[in-house]
């Protein structure tokens, strides 16, 4: 006797409560289902994750960010596209299940399909916005736009990727709030943990410096830090002084940019700059004050001079005690 032959006769000999039973049935099928296809899922996501280590010789994926950019991505994209896999297989489990129960319970498929059709094309204008952030989130995922790990600015929020889910992208900010937003009002990605980035430093000098000197000093001081151990291997190009970037009545703006691997910027940032100071001081280069400020309002509403302090706000001559 097959399996199904066996399964109508069992659940005949329950009598009225064979629908009962094979509704049952059909929901602990959907969860086993449900529960194999994510173990699937996450044997398959750890031996991408596994592999892209023992290529690199690293045990944690953190320590990737000293390894080709494309591993990390691998292994960021897998990750991502793994959280939308489970997501995805759940609904489709839900939805089957559902309908399977349906038939059980005497309703017809086809009508009922039929009738949603319908009900669909009413209900629309109401779903649109779902719709949408289904598709944006699927196209965001398989366009390699962003994935988990990733530091973002979505326009409405900016932080860490925690999670990509069909509807709904998670964000942690930099003060520890966590944005849900949805994949439909996401017009726009800035992805600042992709491929490359760039350290740019604008320090001001004083005007009467020899730009030329102070450029080879920034210079020579960066490529001293790009040679030391933490960070040779993190920066991906030599330093570069691009210039004069602006001027003032009080210094000379100087341009110092550095190329450096995906998510680092932060981090050697502050310490190029920390570099930078340390330079200075040996030098006796002093950086101008920039908080000098001359303010001046209407004509008529001047404050006092400084050559006649006792000048009255509204400009009349002091007049003597009487």
């Amino acid at each position: 006797m097959e399996l199904a032959d066996f399964w109508d006769s069992f659940t005949e000999a329950l009598g009225g409560y064979g629908p009962a039973v094979r509704i049952l049935g059909l929901v602990i099928a959907g969860i086993a289902a449900s529960l194999i296809l994510r173990v699937a899922i996450r044997r398959i996501v750890n031996q991408v994750v596994r592999g892209v280590k023992r290529a690199h010789k690293v045990d944690d994926t953190r320590e990737l960010t000293s390894s080709p950019l494309a591993a990390m991505r691998s292994v960021q994209r897998t990750r991502t596209l793994g959280s939308v896999l489970n997501n995805t297989s759940t609904w489709v489990i839900v939805t089957v299940v559902a309908i399977l129960a349906l038939t059980e319970l005497g309703f017809s498929v086809t009508a009922l399909v039929a009738s949603a059709g319908i009900l669909g094309a009413a209900l629309g204008f109401g779903a649109q916005s779902i719709i949408k952030d289904v598709l944006n989130g699927l196209f965001m995922v398989f366009e390699d736009q962003l994935g988990v790990g990733d530091v973002v600015d979505l326009g409405i929020a900016e932080g860490v990727v925690e999670r990509v889910g069909i509807r709904i992208t998670e964000i942690r900010d930099v003060s520890g709030t966590l944005w849900f937003v949805r994949n439909g009002e996401i017009l726009r990605v800035g992805n600042k943990t992709q491929d490359w980035s760039r350290v740019i430093l604008d320090l001001p000098v004083p005007y009467n410096s020899n730009i030329d000197d102070i450029q080879n000093l920034l210079l020579e001081s960066a490529k001293e830090f790009a040679r030391s151990p933490d960070w040779r291997r993190k920066i991906i190009e030599d330093p570069e002084v691009w210039g004069v970037q602006s001027l003032s009545a009080e210094a000379v703006t100087l341009r110092l940019v550095v190329k450096v691997r995906a998510g680092e910027q932060w981090a050697a940032e502050r310490a190029l700059y920390r570099a930078l100071k340390d330079s200075l001081d040996k030098r006796q280069v002093d950086i101008p004050a920039l908080n000098r400020m001359v303010v001046d309002t209407f004509e008529g509403s001047r404050g006092p001079s400084r050559r006649n302090p006792d000048a009255s706000p509204m400009g009349d001559e002091p007049r003597d005690d009487v």
